[in-house]
């Protein structure tokens, strides 16, 4: 898990590490809308992008980390058939929870983070 450092004179605005914060906890509708947590910061990714250079980093990465997750519970279900996806489903869900809210604190703080076990399908 490793940050990206940025130089004090490049770091982000705090509007910027606003909306980094609000890229990655927009992925918390996935709790109430089915694909929230995918839509919610491609949206804000695509809106804010071209805007802020920090938005299109961490938009990226909140999209790649949430397509990871969702292929990842796709698996523990499939798995769950026999039965170790049982004990899958319930990690991976507190992982991403944990790691979300991990995600948009450092976002606030201007920091780029990196998720780990991330398939980079976005570049």
């Amino acid at each position: 898990m490793s940050d990206i450092e940025i130089p004090p004179g490049d770091a982000p605005s705090a509007e910027a590490r606003q909306w980094g914060l609000f890229t990655h906890l927009s992925s918390l509708v996935g709790l109430i809308i089915p694909f929230g947590n995918i839509l919610g910061p491609l949206i804000i990714w695509q809106i804010k992008k071209a805007e802020f250079p920090f938005i299109d980093d961490q938009g990226k990465e909140a999209v790649n980390f949430n397509i990871t997750t969702l292929i990842a519970f796709i698996a523990a279900f499939i798995l769950s058939f026999v039965l170790i996806g049982l004990l899958l489903m319930p990690i991976i869900g507190i992982g991403w929870l944990v790691l979300t809210i991990l995600a948009g604190v450092k976002a606030n703080n201007g920091e780029a983070y990196r998720y780990p076990f991330t398939l980079r399908l976005i570049k």
